[in-house]
């Protein structure tokens, strides 16, 4: 047998289910984002929840154009070099808000190592424009690590969302493999120094299952979050973009899914999403809505 011919891939079980993206509401959010010259992490990425979150008039925009810096294994976004920071984003953004009458809005970006700051000065610009033209959306951003650069991590905490999100994605020890491009610590102490710098700031991150990892890991990084003070833990399973990605190695069960769960909130999470079709901005508003919640009965 050669050990290094490529692993067939695995078939989709029966809980594996992705509504298709056909709907009027999805030709009529697509059509919008491109009028606005914006790009969506749900198409980027291959988001199999597109169909559902855009049928309901919500998606997770990416600033910062649509190219990456990084080639992580997991990730559909294209790598290359990235073209110049469009100055229009934030006011295009702050349109979408209200064209959409968005009740909640998830901002990420691509990975921008050639930018001084990492792209930080325009989360906060487009932070600040859509609290201008739509004072009721609350804000969730889902950041890159920027990279250690100097002064990003407290601009964009400065600005005042209402959720700090950055993935860890997977274990540490998939690292090399999987996030080649990033620090598992480095992830870990950037939600502790966001807490820090602002105590009341929701903070939230998220990983892949089915990449390999062993349930003892999985239940280290909960640890690892609870003890940087993360209120909110996703764990969802990893689906393979293309062939050229790193292979799904098992998917796990829905069981292990609730398991997943019931051990996460047993740890002191304020909020956990664990399901197999569970991504970190699916249900981002509703979600939030619960985290408020949850925070005002421990009160």
């Amino acid at each position: 047998m050669n050990e290094t011919a490529p692993l067939k891939p695995l078939r989709k079980p029966d809980w594996i289910r992705a509504k298709a993206p056909t709907s009027a509401e999805v030709a009529e959010t697509r059509k919008l984002m491109r009028g606005l010259n914006l790009h969506t992490v749900c198409e980027e990425a291959a988001c199999p929840n597109l169909g559902e979150c855009w049928s309901r008039k919500h998606a997770t925009v990416m600033i910062l154009g649509d190219t990456c810096t990084r080639a992580c294994a997991f990730c559909n976004v294209k790598t290359g070099r990235p073209g110049p920071v469009d100055p229009e984003e934030p006011d295009h953004l702050a349109r979408m808000a209200v064209a959409m009458g968005l009740k909640h809005m998830v901002i990420t970006s691509v990975d921008r190592d050639d930018l001084p700051d990492g792209g930080a000065s325009q989360f906060v610009a487009a932070i600040q424009a859509v609290r201008a033209a739509s004072p009721g959306t609350t804000i969730e951003v889902l950041t890159p690590d920027f990279k250690d650069k100097p002064g990003a991590l407290e601009a964009v905490v400065m600005a005042a969302p209402d959720v700090f999100n950055h993935n860890l994605e997977t274990v540490p020890r998939l690292y090399q493999s999987i996030r080649p491009g990033a620090r598992y610590f480095n992830s870990l102490r950037l939600l502790d120094d966001a807490k820090k710098l602002k105590a009341d700031l929701f903070t939230k991150s998220g990983i892949m299952v089915g990449l390999g990892e062993e349930k003892g890991e999985v239940l280290q990084v909960m640890d690892d979050l609870r003890s940087a003070h993360v209120d909110f833990i996703t764990i969802g399973q990893y689906l393979q973009p293309t062939a050229k990605h790193a292979p799904v190695l098992r998917f796990v069960e829905p069981a292990e899914f609730e398991d997943y769960a019931r051990i996460a909130r047993a740890k002191g999470f304020l909020m956990v999403a664990a399901t197999p079709m569970t991504r970190s901005s699916h249900h981002a508003g509703r979600d939030f809505e619960e985290l408020r919640r949850a925070r005002a009965g421990q009160s």
